[in-house]
């Protein structure tokens, strides 16, 4: 059997993140909170040794995946595109309230990337990983939406939102059999008792 284990680290607050706003695919920069989250967040990550950092290029991920990296004698080894966050299209900037709710459609919003769509990106996305550095330790620095929507599709249930800059720890099980499946070890910072 090969185990492939990943940190799966939602990037650092920014400004929109602390005004409610979604993000999505916009490109917005960490701000000082965020920064010191990504600090904060090397000594829970140090308890384990990390063979790979890759992050969404989007720069409030790459700059949290540099902090941390940094912070661990490490370098970033990839930047991949198909870890950004959800696209939310029309919503994006948009805080709660009508202006947002005129734009709800089932399942998102006008002109937004599905959430199965995300799911699928996001589970290729670290499947991709898995057959690139097998058995491996993968810290992956991305978003919420895309973490938390790729990690429930792979444990084949819902999960809550994802905190910024919090410890998530999964494993990636294949047996020589072809057959294999992931397990949630730490979740929000806190043990979790999942498994597909």
């Amino acid at each position: 059997m090969t185990r492939t284990t990943f940190a799966l680290i939602r990037h650092g607050q920014t400004d929109w993140n602390a005004e409610r706003r979604l993000q999505g695919s916009a490109d917005i920069p960490l701000n000082d909170v965020g920064r010191q989250q990504a600090l904060d967040a090397v000594a829970a990550l140090s308890i384990y040794e990390w063979d790979v950092v890759v992050s969404s290029p989007l720069s409030r991920a790459s700059e949290t995946a540099d902090l941390i990296a940094d912070g661990l004698g490490l370098t970033v080894t990839a930047r991949r595109e198909a870890l950004q966050e959800r696209n939310y299209g029309l919503a994006e900037g948009l805080q709660a309230g009508p202006e947002l709710e005129a734009i709800r459609i089932p399942g998102g919003f006008k002109e937004a990337e599905d959430a199965e769509a995300t799911a699928r990106r996001g589970l290729c996305a670290l499947e991709e990983l898995v057959a690139d550095f097998p058995g491996q330790r993968i810290l992956v620095v991305s978003h919420g939406t895309l973490l938390r929507l790729s990690l429930g599709k792979a444990l084949g249930q819902e999960l809550p939102g994802i905190e910024n800059a919090v410890l998530n720890v999964a494993h990636h099980r294949q047996n020589h059999d072809g057959s294999g499946g992931w397990e949630l070890e730490f979740f929000n910072g806190e043990r979790a008792e999942l498994a597909a």
